[in-house]
């Protein structure tokens, strides 16, 4: 099956974040992309055709940050379940935050990697072991393939971060960091708002987001060409200081935030303890429209996964994270582009293009050759379970609603879903 062929009828093509939406024909051969538009047809050989006008065809994911602790040998994901999962939802692209057991802070901790054409990319350690008191060796880690350099869930001491920056050993390389102050988070896992009051949650105030955030900012009009990236920015206050900044650095939001709220979560359901803390409805409105209108520069999955024996422990006693690599698009299309009128360009913008740009790659493209492609139904029913999300966390999210659509029904990396895809809808 590895060399036949399968034409789409008049798919709905995102073919590069510079050109509008189109539907045109498409050849695949094999988890290639042959040809588009006019050319579709090739040499006329084709042993499958789909009416694809309710399809759309795309580059695949990109997820900026996420976390895999034990990567080989790890009770709540490993790095196979996570390129699993990570197909599942469209993914064809993860870095992983060096957060891991060794801390990945030297350069012989860059030996991970993924079968093309998924690709898997390393962040290096901005401090040795994570903790906040001696730089890591910069240049040897980019040297050893790292894609940038980040520093954990909290804000490095300033002194300490600037002279990271001046040393410039990162050169144009990414450094990513949390705008969180844990001293000011008072054990509070839920951000302070009516909501989370009314609901007896422990709060989060706004300021141990704010206050870090504003020093970064700071930072940035003193070192104007420091490579900063900010991990996961969860407040309206946080929002409304990056779009008074005169030249804001590129900021993610973890996908769960676009989603939930403490306004509307179940007090039962999975994703209350993230770092960030979970936001109100406000704060989840301002995100979206930030997100909208280019602010922020990438949605991340951030993903943090727990075993299920981890999971059955009270929430103030467990790590803090949500897992979900095969939700974020099926969920978030539903949200966004049926729920707030988004157009699935600007979906692909926040998922796909805006990542790489805040990775620091050029912006995926669909080309002839190109095999990191995703084909997304939004009409198909969702697949959360056994064969839909093989990921091995136990701290996905229950997406609610059974009558939930939208699902990757094929990809260039996933050769056994494009043929079922074909075998069911052939003509």
């Amino acid at each position: 099956m590895a060399t036949a062929t399968l034409l789409l009828r008049q798919v709905n093509l995102l073919e590069g974040p510079d050109c509008p939406p189109r539907i045109c024909d498409a050849l695949l051969r094999g988890d290639r992309l042959i040809s588009l538009g006019g050319d579709a047809l090739g040499d006329g050989s084709v042993d499958w055709t789909i009416d694809a006008s309710q399809l759309w065809l795309g580059p695949a994911l990109v997820d900026p940050h996420s976390v895999l602790r034990e990567p080989l040998q790890g009770r709540d994901e490993t790095l196979d379940s996570l390129a699993a999962a990570a197909r599942a939802g469209g993914y064809g692209t993860v870095a992983l935050l060096p957060w891991a057991r060794p801390w990945r802070d030297c350069p012989e901790a860059f030996d991970l990697s993924w079968t093309s054409p998924q690709r898997l990319l390393l962040w290096g350690a901005f401090s040795q072991g994570g903790n906040d008191q001696e730089l890591a060796r910069h240049a040897e880690q980019l040297e050893a393939g790292a894609c940038g350099l980040a520093a954990g869930a909290s804000l490095p001491p300033l002194a300490l971060l600037e002279r990271g920056l001046r040393l410039a050993e990162m050169g144009p390389s990414p450094l990513l960091v949390a705008p969180r102050d844990p001293s000011l988070s008072r054990d509070g896992f839920v951000r302070e708002r009516v909501e989370a009051l009314r609901s007896g949650w422990p709060v989060d105030p706004f300021l141990s987001e704010v206050l870090p955030l504003q020093a970064l900012l700071s930072l940035t009009t003193v070192l104007p060409e420091a490579p900063l990236r900010l991990m996961n920015l969860s407040t309206a206050e946080g929002v409304e200081l990056l779009r008074r900044a005169i030249n804001p650095p590129p900021a993610s939001v973890c996908w769960w935030h676009l989603l939930a709220d403490c306004g509307q979560l179940d007090p039962d359901a999975e994703g209350w303890r993230l770092i960030p803390s979970l936001g109100g409805p406000g704060d989840r409105q301002a995100l979206i429209s930030a997100m909208a209108e280019g602010l922020l520069s990438a949605v991340a999955v951030h993903h943090e996964a727990l075993d299920a024996e981890e999971r059955l422990l009270p929430l103030d006693q467990r790590r803090p994270g949500i897992a979900g690599h095969g939700l974020v698009l099926p969920m978030l299309w539903q949200e966004l582009v049926v729920g707030h009128g988004w157009s699935p360009a600007l979906l692909w913008q926040a998922l796909c293009w805006g990542p790489c740009r805040f990775l620091g790659l050029e912006p995926l493209r669909l080309e002839p050759g190109s095999g990191d492609w995703i084909l997304f139904d939004p009409l198909a029913a969702a697949s959360f379970g056994e064969g839909g999300d093989p990921s091995q966390a136990a701290n996905r999210p229950d997406p609610g609603d059974p009558r939930l659509r939208g699902r990757v029904v094929a990809s260039g990396f996933s050769e056994r879903e494009r043929w079922a895809l074909a075998a069911s809808r052939k003509r």
